[in-house]
């Protein structure tokens, strides 16, 4: 059965991608890593556009099904591992709540994020995807509100992708560092797959020379 779940996964470090590389590690998925160097412009080259023409990563192949979008990444992969309990199964409660909070991140927060760190004015509210910044980061806090996790006490693969995106976004000043936050991203970030996933980077980094 794990031969049927390998997973091509195309991966960065310091991007996007890395926490694909935590939530394989969490799953103790079977996946073969290739690794794209950004700043050498790999992921522009006739090679990997094929694989997504967006030419953005992460991007995964499971058999003959391709998948990017971090949601969608995350959304499968934790899905094509159920013994793991990281997605909740339909019919469970949770299920709905869990992938509002997956997707929440690509429609709502990533676009808020931008405009932001552009200077940019929303669009009106009319066709605002987020409607505007403060109110998309207050229901993200809460939600956290007490934690440990976004459900609780029930870690998910939506903590390993808003776990991953609190850290980069609060290091580079796109959103504010609060106790309950730092204490979340603290929490995920040094679970052991987290910590596996950061030396399979540091050591792409090092073996490139940088």
């Amino acid at each position: 059965m794990a031969q049927d779940r390998r997973i091509v996964f195309y991966h960065s470090p310091q991007s996007r991608s890395g926490g694909t590389l935590f939530l394989l590690e969490e799953l103790g998925a079977d996946y073969e890593l290739r690794p794209l160097d950004l700043q050498k412009g790999e992921q522009r080259q006739p090679g990997y556009l094929g694989i997504n023409p967006m030419g953005k990563v992460p991007a995964i192949v499971h058999g003959d099904a391709l998948v990017t979008e971090q949601g969608a990444v995350t959304t499968y992969l934790a899905d094509l591992y159920p013994e793991t309990g990281l997605a909740p199964p339909i019919g469970d409660p949770l299920r709905g709540p869990y992938l509002r909070w997956l997707f929440f991140y690509g429609s709502s927060f990533e676009p808020a994020l931008i405009d932001r760190s552009m200077k940019r004015e929303p669009a009106p509210p009319s066709t605002s995807p987020y409607g505007t910044y403060e109110t998309m980061l207050q229901t993200l806090w809460n939600q956290l509100g007490d934690g440990p996790y976004l459900f609780g006490d029930r870690f998910t693969a939506a903590d390993v992708l808003w776990g991953m995106a609190l850290r980069w976004t609060t290091m580079f000043k796109l959103v504010p560092e609060t106790p309950a936050s730092m204490a979340y991203i603290e929490r995920v970030t040094t679970r052991p797959a987290a910590l596996r996933a950061a030396k399979i980077d540091a050591d792409l980094i090092a073996a490139r020379g940088r």
